[in-house]
C-alpha cells in the first residue's frame, strides 16, 4: 500500500468488531484507527478519537448485533464524532445489519424498523454503507446513500466443495430462500430441495412439507442467518427422517441467541459453517460450529471504495 493510502485511509472499530477490524487492517497492512468508546455510569456512551481524521477517508466496522440497541447507538455516535472531526468521507461497514427482519408491514399497526434504522444511519452523516447478505435485498433501497452488498455464498460454497461430500443436495429452509439456495447449488454442483414451513410466532417455525429428494444424500441447509437454532435443528432432524445420510448447515450470520448453541450441540447436524460477521460466543466449537473469516473480502471492498474502483467482481 502506498504512503498516501496509509495517510488518507482510516479504519475504526466499534467494541464488538475489534477482532474482525484488526483482521481487515492486517490484510491492508494498516494500523487500526485509534479510538475508544467509554460508558458512563448511567449507561450513556461517548466515542473519542485519538488521532486526526480531518480530510481522511474513514471506515467504521461495527455490526449491529446483540446487544443490538447498544451497538446501533454506538454506531450513530461514532458517525457523528467522525463528522464533527471533519472526516472527508465516512463509510459504515456493518457486516451484519440488525433489524433487517423488520423490513415490511406484514400485519396492521407494526413499524418498518429496517427503514427507520437506515434513516438514522443516513441522518448521522454516513456517506456510504458496506454490508453483507442483508436478510432482504430490498433493504438497499431503504437508504438514500450508496450501499455495497457483499455475499458470503462463494466463501461458504468453496468450503463445502473442499469437503467433497458424497451426493450433496442443497436445502432451502423456506420458500423465501430458494434463490439463495439455488445459487449455492450451482456453485457446488448439487441438487435442490425446499422445506415449506409456516411461522406461528417469530423465531418459531413449523415444517409443512418438503419438495425434492434427499434420500441417500448429504444435505446442506443454506440460510442467511441462524438465530435460536431451533428451526435449523428441526429441519436437520426432518432431513434425516427423510433418508439423508448426513446434514450440514451454512449461514452467513451466526446470531446464536439464547441457548442456540446447546440446541445445535444436541442436534443431528454434522457441522455448521458460519462467517465472523458477528463475534461468536464462547464454546461455539462444542456445538460443531466452524467460522470462516470474511476479512479478506471486506478488505478488498474497502480498498476498492477508497480508490473509487468497481466492486462488481466482489458481488459474485
Amino acid at each position: 500500500m502506498s504512503r498516501s493510502d496509509v495517510d488518507s485511509l482510516k479504519i475504526f472499530a466499534g467494541r464488538n468488531n475489534i477482532d474482525l477490524a484488526q483482521r481487515i487492517c492486517g490484510h491492508l497492512d494498516l494500523p487500526l484507527g485509534a479510538a475508544r468508546t467509554d460508558v458512563f455510569p448511567d449507561g450513556e456512551l461517548i466515542v473519542r478519537l485519538n488521532e486526526d481524521v480531518r480530510g481522511r477517508d474513514c471506515f467504521v466496522v461495527l455490526s449491529t448485533c446483540h446487544p443490538i440497541n447498544d451497538n446501533l447507538m454506538e454506531l450513530l455516535i461514532f458517525l457523528d464524532c467522525l463528522k464533527r472531526a471533519s472526516a472527508r468521507r465516512i463509510t459504515v461497514v456493518t457486516p451484519y445489519f440488525g433489524y433487517a427482519r423488520q423490513d415490511r408491514k406484514d400485519e396492521g399497526r407494526v413499524p418498518i424498523t429496517a427503514k427507520l434504522v437506515a434513516n438514522l444511519i443516513t441522518a448521522a452523516h454516513a456517506d456510504r454503507v458496506l454490508t453483507m447478505d442483508l436478510h432482504a435485498p430490498a433493504i438497499e433501497g431503504f437508504f438514500d446513500i450508496p450501499v455495497d452488498h457483499l455475499q458470503a455464498g462463494p466463501l461458504l460454497a468453496e468450503y463445502i466443495r473442499e469437503l467433497n461430500l458424497p451426493r450433496p443436495v442443497v436445502v432451502s429452509p423456506d420458500a423465501g430462500g430458494v434463490g439463495r439456495a439455488n445459487g449455492f447449488r450451482e456453485r457446488i454442483g448439487a441438487g435442490l430441495a425446499i422445506i415449506a414451513k409456516q411461522r406461528p410466532q417469530p423465531d418459531i417455525a413449523e415444517m409443512i412439507e418438503m419438495v425434492g429428494d434427499v434420500e441417500g444424500k448429504t444435505a446442506v441447509i443454506v440460510d442467511d442467518m441462524i438465530s435460536t437454532g431451533g428451526t435449523l435443528a428441526e429441519a436437520a432432524r426432518a432431513l434425516r427422517e427423510r433418508g439423508a445420510t448426513a446434514v450440514y448447515a451454512c449461514a452467513t450470520h451466526g446470531i446464536f441467541a439464547g441457548d442456540a448453541l446447546e440446541i445445535m450441540a444436541d442436534s443431528v447436524l454434522v457441522e455448521t459453517i458460519v462467517t465472523n460477521t458477528i463475534p461468536l460466543p464462547d464454546g461455539y466449537e462444542r456445538a460443531r460450529v466452524r467460522a470462516i473469516s470474511v476479512a479478506p473480502l471486506f478488505a478488498e471492498a474497502i480498498m476498492r471504495i477508497h480508490k473509487d474502483l468497481s466492486l462488481s467482481a466482489l458481488f459474485s
